[in-house]
C-alpha cells in the first residue's frame, strides 16, 4: 500500500488524470491521497483533476516546503 501518490500529468504511456481515474476505481487505493504536479494550471484541468479524485493540484514551478506541507495535510502529520 500506498501512503501517498505523487504524480504529474504529462506522464509516458498513460497521462496522470488518466492514472487518477484508475487509481480511484481500485478499492485497496480509492482513499490514498493523490497530489498532482504539473505544468497545466488551467482551471479547467485543475477541475477536472479533482472531480477525478485527486485531493490537491500545484502547478509549476514549485517550492519544495509547499508540497511537503501538502503532503502532511493530506496524511494528518505534523
Amino acid at each position: 500500500p500506498f501512503d501517498a501518490i505523487i504524480m504529474d500529468v504529462q506522464m509516458p504511456i498513460m497521462d496522470g488524470l488518466k492514472l487518477v481515474k484508475r487509481v480511484r476505481s481500485d478499492p485497496t487505493h480509492k482513499d490514498t491521497p493523490i497530489v498532482i504536479i504539473t505544468t497545466e494550471g488551467a482551471n479547467e484541468d485543475r477541475q477536472r483533476a479533482l472531480q477525478l479524485g485527486a485531493n490537491a493540484y500545484i502547478t509549476k514551478p514549485i517550492q519544495a516546503p509547499q508540497v511537503i506541507a501538502t503532503v502532511k495535510e493530506l496524511l494528518k502529520v505534523e
